[in-house]
């Protein structure tokens, strides 16, 4: 038996506040819910899913409300979401109160050009955009042809 995947929940302390960024910040469109609802999900481009639900809720579910809400430590998860011209979306992001993580920078070692921001909740996300192979690092377009032959 087969399964099939769904979607990403992100359990999320500030739910109208995420609420909001996801469907007015970053402009995905709501496929169920509202602000004050506790859970919705949004369409992503591309055919996915992202769905955002209160963490409280999701512990009473499970048993682990006693446990602690927030413990200091390193991302355990991104969202990344590709973008034409990330520079021109990060214009847009700013404009809508949206506060960078450093600044806009190539990676040749990636073959993007990347940024970093975080949600209300702060959940770290990443916009980039795809480097023209000439700006690539000498290692990643050997890596690539090891995996263009197949």
């Amino acid at each position: 038996m087969t399964v099939k995947f769904e979607n990403v929940r992100l359990l999320v302390d500030q739910f109208d506040e995420c609420f909001l960024f996801y469907r007015d910040v970053m402009g995905l469109k709501v496929t169920w819910g509202q602000e004050g609802a506790g859970y919705a999900s949004f369409e992503l481009p591309g055919k996915g899913k992202l769905a955002i639900f209160l963490k409280d809720q999701q512990a009473k579910a499970l048993g682990t409300s006693e446990l602690p809400a927030q413990a200091k430590a390193q991302d355990r998860f991104m969202l990344v979401f590709r973008s034409r011209n990330v520079d021109k979306r990060v214009r847009s992001l700013k404009e809508k109160g949206v506060k960078l993580i450093g600044c806009v920078e190539d990676r040749p070692g990636w073959g993007i050009r990347v940024a970093y921001f975080r949600d209300p909740d702060g959940n770290l996300i990443e916009v980039h955009s795809p480097l023209p192979k000439k700006k690539w690092s000498k290692e990643l377009l050997e890596e690539s042809a090891k995996y263009s032959d197949k």
